[in-house]
């Protein structure tokens, strides 16, 4: 597989493959953070949903070094930002810190994302959300998804493709400021 660093680069160029090469190195990393921390099976795919989502919409973010090292971490702080959240809403307070990397309005967003990002995924056709919720939810190669549906590796990973493009889309169009 490329360097971690090299295919952030391209992810940066918009490069969708680099993207998938990426989600296919990391994505059980940040799942696995997500799913011991918050013990929810749910709630860490939602987290490792909006790692990805986050890593495609702002690449720059990550300004080299050890990118196993920096997603951990932002995976870590997704998911204490959960746990904040749902401490807020279980005593009605205010957390008493905020992750130290992202303003408040980050950690506010950072909310709201996954709720647009499941009604931009509910919107797609079901050729194109099935694939995109295997391998983000499931945790599915390309090659397993194919093995298991029966369609064509190609086909997948065009489905897969025009479904992100669709739900980047859609998620611009829903961005109010």
């Amino acid at each position: 597989m490329e360097d971690a660093s090299l295919l952030m680069a391209r992810v940066v160029a918009r490069d969708t493959k680099a993207f998938e090469q990426l989600y296919d190195a990391y994505g059980r990393l940040v799942y696995g953070i997500a799913l011991r921390m918050l013990g929810d099976v749910g709630a860490a795919e939602d987290v490792t949903q909006a790692v990805f989502l986050k890593i495609w919409t702002a690449p720059e973010r990550f300004r080299e070094g050890n990118f196993a090292g920096w997603i951990a971490r932002v995976s870590r702080n997704r998911a204490l930002d959960v746990l904040r959240s749902v401490s807020a809403h279980a005593t009605a307070e205010l957390p008493e810190t905020l992750p130290e990397d992202e303003p408040m309005e980050a950690t506010a967003f950072a909310n709201l994302d996954a709720i647009r990002v499941r009604r931009a995924l509910a919107e797609l056709p079901p050729e194109q959300r099935d694939p995109i919720e295997m391998g983000f939810f499931g945790g599915l190669t390309h090659e397993e998804m194919a093995r298991r549906s029966g369609v064509p590796l190609g086909t997948i990973k065009t489905r897969i493709r025009s479904g992100l493009g669709r739900l980047r889309a859609a998620l611009s169009e829903s961005v109010t400021v």
